[in-house]
């Protein structure tokens, strides 16, 4: 585990999961995450968690991660570059995507993770990050795109109260740098992708909208990727807890290539 600096156990919320803070290298920075360990021997699934928005705006839930590694689980969350004691600053899905596909070689090479079962989950603005670590990294199982954002240019578009961040973070608007968008913009670079591919998004979601989600799935069937979706109509971006742990329940499954009572 040569990425990983340094690695200090924190209380858990679940006695059957270690919880650490960890300190990890990306392109020369130290960057900060959390990771979770179910207890018992043997291999887990890896699990590499994508959060959303951008320094303390959705950062990492301990209760999230601890939900995944519930399920069985090995997961690896990090805050991305400049957070919570981290080095350098991030740029939206810019170089900042190294922070997560380097969290990647860092979860496949734990002794615990089983090679053959890493998974992405991306939520939010980790949607983006979430398909760029996926195409990187080509051995990943598969990717699950939670309210994601998919395409960088709607999102200027649709979230106004977002625009002077963008600009002042990938350094103008779509119309002066288009290249700089579509680089952050997955949806150019599926046909890289060998992850199975599974879409969760609330149809009202009034931060991603469900444009999103269209697109990616319209753009997988365009290359001939098989993608899963699951809809809800009734949700917006966060999903009732109740709810929301139930399709997590679901979501695991998937992943293990387990049946899953969703459509």
């Amino acid at each position: 585990m040569m990425k990983l600096i340094h690695k200090q156990r924190i209380p858990s919320p679940h006695p059957k999961i270690k919880l650490y803070l960890i300190t990890y290298w990306s392109e020369g920075l130290k960057v900060k995450g959390y990771m979770a360990v179910p207890e018992g021997e043997g291999q887990f699934p890896g699990l590499l968690y994508l959060r959303g928005g951008i320094k303390n705006v959705g950062m990492v839930r301990i209760q999230r991660v601890i939900q995944w590694a519930a399920e069985g689980l090995l997961v690896v969350a990090p805050f991305y570059r400049g957070n919570k004691g981290g080095q350098g600053q991030e740029d939206f899905c810019g170089n900042d995507r190294n922070d997560a596909i380097n969290a990647f070689d860092l979860l496949e090479s734990h002794p615990q993770v089983d090679k053959k079962s890493i998974h992405i989950l991306g939520f939010s603005r980790g949607g983006v990050m979430g398909l760029l670590t996926a195409q990187a990294r080509q051995q990943a199982a598969s990717v699950v795109c939670w309210n994601g954002v998919t395409d960088m240019v709607l999102t200027y578009e649709e979230r106004v109260d977002l625009r002077r961040m963008m600009k002042r973070v990938i350094g103008g608007t779509p119309t002066k740098f288009p290249k700089r968008y579509a680089w952050r913009t997955p949806l150019h670079f599926l046909k890289d992708l060998k992850a199975r591919v599974l879409i969760i998004h609330g149809v009202q979601d009034e931060h991603v909208s469900i444009q999103h989600a269209y697109l990616l799935e319209k753009q997988c069937k365009l290359v001939n990727k098989e993608v899963k979706r699951w809809y809800f109509d009734q949700f917006s971006h966060h999903f009732p807890v109740d709810w929301q742990r139930r399709i997590l329940k679901e979501a695991a499954k998937w992943m293990k290539n387990e049946s899953s009572i969703m459509v």
